[in-house]
């Protein structure tokens, strides 16, 4: 089978960031926690947990409410950042706190706090209930808006100022959406995208795949934002399969397949993402002896 690495692909600055300063950081004389996923990736999590790291998480918990699990040690904030309660209370509670967030979301962070002092109302565009969104919100979630869809424009004050930025990992076709709706339907407000880089161009090259690739794999965890997003744009033109390794890969998936391009998600490791590439290249319908596919070597998710 022909296979298309797209690139870029794969690990951002702020994933390898945050996975190094995890790694520097394993269980010496006391527990190490992690305060939610360092990133939405469940095999790095794992990798993590098998050097000692202990993973705090619970759906519908905010990193707030889940330090009340840690008592002792040190904690890691994720890359997706937290509010500046969330490091007042783990200092209070007498934990080490390591700040292992994404340079951009402290940048987006500084912008709201600056802004929010020059007498801005926020409207910022993410995902209800994702980590990065509920970090800048509750940063002042009485001047912050959530906005996730047009509507929620109508319920807002139009005699107040504002402004409008976004979570990172945003479809930079959809915050272009609203960012240009806003304009239109409120008379005070200055745009502020905050798309960062990585994910903008890795969400340009999918928009640019070639029209005569017959199927799309996006490799990357199912609660990755950035992931989902990569996934949604290569499927306004092509057949896509989301998968998180090899493993996922189903033999119909590829029948009358001749051409496959291959992404993954900003949070994915390079190992998984090029075993799927290894394996597809290999790959041919007509041979039932290409389609073992290998073995997941769990000492080199952190490579």
């Amino acid at each position: 089978m022909k296979v298309i690495g797209i690139v870029p692909r794969g690990y951002c600055k702020g994933v390898v960031r945050a996975i190094n300063i995890a790694k520097k950081n394993t269980p010496k004389d006391k527990p190490v926690y992690i305060l939610g996923m360092i990133v939405h990736n469940q095999y790095i999590v794992q990798a993590l947990q098998d050097k000692g790291i202990q993973t705090i998480d619970q759906k519908g918990k905010t990193r707030l409410e889940l330090l009340d699990q840690i008592d002792d040690g040190c904690v890691i904030i994720t890359a997706h950042g937290a509010s500046d309660q969330v490091f007042i209370k783990a200092k209070e509670k007498g934990l080490d706190v390591i700040d292992a967030s994404c340079l951009d979301v402290i940048k987006t962070h500084d912008l709201i706090k600056n802004k929010l002092n020059e007498g801005y109302d926020i409207l910022y565009i993410g995902k209800d209930g994702h980590p990065e969104s509920e970090g800048a919100i509750s940063i002042d979630p009485k001047h912050i808006h959530l906005i996730t869809k047009k509507d929620d424009f109508f319920q807002l004050d139009q005699s107040k100022k504002y402004v409008l930025t976004n979570q990172t990992t945003m479809s930079l076709y959809d915050v272009y959406d609203l960012c240009e709706y806003a304009k239109k339907h409120l008379k005070h407000v200055e745009i502020a995208k905050e798309t960062c880089t990585a994910t903008k161009i890795r969400q340009e090259a999918i928009h640019n795949i070639q029209d005569d690739v017959d199927v799309v794999f996006i490799v990357g965890d199912p609660r990755s934002n950035n992931t989902k997003k990569l996934a949604s744009i290569a499927s306004e033109k092509h057949e896509v399969y989301m998968i998180e390794s090899v493993k996922d890969i189903q033999i119909d998936m590829l029948k009358h397949k001749q051409t496959a391009a291959v992404s993954s998600g900003a949070s994915t490791p390079t190992y998984l993402t090029n075993q799927v590439i290894e394996y597809l290249k290999q790959f041919d319908y007509n041979d039932k002896n290409t389609y073992q596919k290998p073995i997941i070597d769990k000492q080199r998710i952190l490579d």
